[in-house]
């Protein structure tokens, strides 16, 4: 192919993505994925390797690379399918992210298969032991329901026994039965969309164009990367807490450079633990290959090619690799932020002015719910907050960043669907560190509740700020309120009417002095 038709081809892969998330947002019901955008969509060939990917949620996307190969392999799969599958040690992140696959054949034929339409979008209910089922756990299953891969369809037809059995373990019917119609409707809109594609270059050429993606995605990587000086990296940062009486848990990487070669290994990373800030390899791979695809061109394909370069190790039983049945629910939220706060310092050893300094490094989750006016409710949001400034400038205020790229829930939408009211919602001014380009703010928001409700809490950066470079100052921790005394990082809170809390989230480092 040449450079006209490659560049064509990748526009249309990556469209099809797009408009997938399109109908997925605008069919969907509850505000975590029609407002906050909370959900993620790819392309993926016949083997499980990644084709294409919208930009969508960092830590959505890089998990689903790394571990789609091992589903479809042990999967049958026929015209009219769509596996469902959340469990994190089986390809997922934390349960709450529910993953719908979609094989797509050619409809000449049921034996060609030509790859895989893949969405994933957390869903705020998930049966957990707490509304917004985001608990402080213990145990995989006190985190909602295990869903292992399943045909959630076969032959375009429901299985109504795997449906009945999600929706047994949901406090609203209706509005989860809406989000799973809706994950449904993207992924027959992507198996459409690629058909027709295939069917006007046909199917030898499309694995040709596949094929040409990946090795100049790989040669775009390869070029950054060579750019790294060869050598060996470390650098060690540490959780706050993991909400089960364990303060300050190490993070480790060492990242060795050769020749445009990356192995990034955390050994000396902290054994697993007792609460739920571990996580399966696949969200910590993630991690890793976010922070190196943000140092290619921009114009690199999204593709299983930009990380052919890039291998990863992790202790079997460590935080990052953890074992079953060990709970995850905050690992791939707010441990996914320090994996990146840990490989993004290795690298400031090594071309530092091309590394920011650290960005508030938690997604500051809220989860909450109750039974309000007949019936039950379940709500879950992150914040943002200040991102890390950089050798060109400060950074920006306010903001989701890394692993998380939803939007923060406007106040009318949380208002109208939820008994809240938002009493506050500002930036944070001053919270990020000083030096020749300061950190960005973080922001404050203050719920009043309007009906007894349960709270969940899980946040980090509330001991450790996060860290300047070259000189520059950190960023202030974070802080949560409860009627003005202050809460721990992580906890849960049975609030009642007129009750405030109030978050203040981190700002960002500065860099410079």
């Amino acid at each position: 192919m040449n450079a006209i038709e490659l560049s064509i081809f990748a526009s249309r892969v990556n469209a099809i993505c797009d408009e997938m998330g399109a109908v997925l947002q605008r069919a969907a019901l509850s505000p975590n994925i029609k407002d906050r955008r909370d959900f993620s969509c790819a392309i993926f060939d016949a083997a499980g390797s990644l084709c294409a990917q919208a930009a969508h949620i960092p830590v959505h996307l890089g998990s689903m690379a790394y571990a789609m190969g091992d589903i479809v392999s042990k999967m049958g799969w026929h015209s009219g399918d769509t596996v469902i599958v959340n469990d994190p040690y089986l390809g997922g992140t934390h349960l709450p992210d529910v993953t719908l696959i979609s094989p797509v054949f050619m409809p000449e034929s049921d034996e060609s298969l030509i790859g895989f339409v893949v969405n994933r979008a957390h869903h705020a209910d998930i049966g957990a032991s707490s509304p917004g089922s985001m608990p402080i756990s213990r145990t995989l299953e006190e985190e909602g329901i295990v869903i292992p891969p399943s045909y959630l369809m076969r032959g375009d037809e429901i299985d109504k026994h795997v449906m009945s059995t999600i929706m047994a373990g949901t406090r609203n019917e209706v509005q989860a039965h809406g989000d799973y119609a809706a994950q449904i409707s993207a992924n027959r809109c992507g198996v459409r969309r690629l058909q027709v594609l295939v069917r006007g270059i046909g199917n030898d050429h499309f694995r040709l164009a596949l094929q040409a993606l990946n090795d100049y995605a790989e040669r775009l990587a390869r070029r950054s990367l060579v750019n790294i000086p060869d050598g060996c990296y470390r650098y060690a940062d540490v959780m706050d807490d993991d909400g089960a009486n364990m303060q300050d848990i190490p993070v480790q990487v060492a990242i060795t450079v050769k020749q445009g070669n990356i192995l990034v290994d955390f050994s000396g990373t902290a054994a697993q633990v007792p609460g739920n800030i571990n996580c399966p390899l696949s969200v910590a791979a993630a991690a890793v290959y976010y922070v190196f695809r943000c140092l290619m061109p921009a114009h690199t394909p999204a593709c299983a090619g930009s990380f052919r370069s890039i291998k990863l190790f992790a202790p079997q039983g460590c935080l990052l690799n953890a074992n079953r049945p060990a709970a995850v629910a905050a690992g791939n939220v707010e441990t996914s932020m320090r994996i990146v706060d840990v490989v993004l310092g290795a690298l400031a050893d090594a071309i530092p002015e091309q590394i920011p300094a650290a960005s508030q490094g938690s997604m500051n989750n809220i989860a909450m719910g109750g039974d309000y006016a007949g019936g039950a409710w379940d709500y879950y949001e992150t914040l943002g907050g200040g991102m890390g400034a950089g050798g060109r400038g400060g950074g920006l205020s306010a903001i989701h960043s890394h692993m998380t790229n939803t939007l923060n829930t406007p106040i009318e939408s949380a208002e109208m669907h939820f008994p809240l009211r938002i009493r506050r919602y500002q930036i944070r001014r001053g919270s990020g560190g000083q030096g020749e380009f300061p950190g960005g703010d973080g922001l404050v928001r203050e719920y009043e509740f309007l009906a007894p409700t349960t709270v969940t809490l899980l946040t980090e950066r509330r001991r450790h700020r996060p860290w300047g470079l070259q000189g520059g100052q950190p960023g202030k921790q974070g802080k949560n309120f409860l009627n003005g005394q202050k809460l721990p990082a992580k906890t849960v809170l049975e609030v009642m009417p007129g009750d405030r809390l109030r978050i203040e989230t981190p700002g960002g480092g500065g860099w410079g002095q």
